[in-house]
């Protein structure tokens, strides 16, 4: 694991109280290998920093954006939040190398690891926001994930997969699509979904998400490329 200090560096702040740097990156499964650590998992500051990253989004978007309206603003706040977006950043920060997990996740690749780093990086939020306060966490909000608002906006990620499948689903078969959920797993304050889409009895794509919506996004979006409708 990387000397954390290399991420206080990145961050331009240092920690008054390490402790809670490392339990940021402390996933349960290491504590389950190593349950005399002395550490604690980051599942509870993931929590906070969700409520503190969704806060400092969404007062900017309100106060930046006064003409745009409620529904407007909810679909860029999702896409600036998602799993997706914050395994992205977390990458660019290498957060990856901070973590402690079981040898079993760290063998974990592709969607399973992006879930681990989005919550890696809501528990650093949550970390930011107890050791520094609310300012310092939205000068990092404001550099790391407000500024993809203008790449979100020029791909048009905030866009509804769902609606816009539906309608080409509706023009070029004439049937409406309907979604399934195929499978959950973990424990109730951090439930994972995988939905499937389907046109009538066919299943057309899968996608995952920590929420049944988030799901369904996912394989509107998975899809609309399988089908290349896009």
């Amino acid at each position: 694991m990387q000397e954390l200090a290399q991420l206080e560096k990145a961050l331009n702040i240092e920690f008054a109280n390490k402790d809670l740097l490392t339990q940021a990156f402390t996933h349960r499964s290491y504590l389950n290998e190593n349950p005399d650590s002395g550490l604690q998992h980051n599942e509870r500051m993931e929590f906070l920093g969700d409520a503190v990253l969704e806060l400092v989004v969404t007062e900017y978007l309100y106060k930046n954006y006064p003409d745009k309206p409620e529904g407007e603003l909810t679909t860029w706040r999702a896409a600036l939040v998602n799993a997706r977006m914050l395994s992205v950043i977390a990458k660019d920060l290498n957060v990856g190398d901070y973590l402690l997990l079981s040898k079993g996740e760290t063998r974990e690749t592709g969607k399973a690891r992006d879930y681990i780093l989005a919550n890696a990086m809501e528990a650093l939020i949550g970390a930011v926001y107890l050791d520094q306060g609310l300012k310092t966490c939205k000068k990092i909000i404001e550099q790391y994930i407000l500024s993809r608002l203008g790449q979100i906006l020029k791909e048009k990620l905030f866009e509804d997969a769902k609606s816009h499948f539906q309608e080409l689903a509706q023009e070029k078969t004439g049937i409406t699509p309907s979604y399934q959920v195929l499978a959950e797993w973990g424990p109730d304050h951090q439930k994972q979904f995988r939905v499937g889409i389907l046109l009538e009895k066919d299943l057309v794509a899968e996608g995952e998400g920590t929420s049944k919506q988030e799901a369904e996004q996912e394989a509107a979006r998975n899809a609309l490329e399988q089908k290349r409708w896009e």
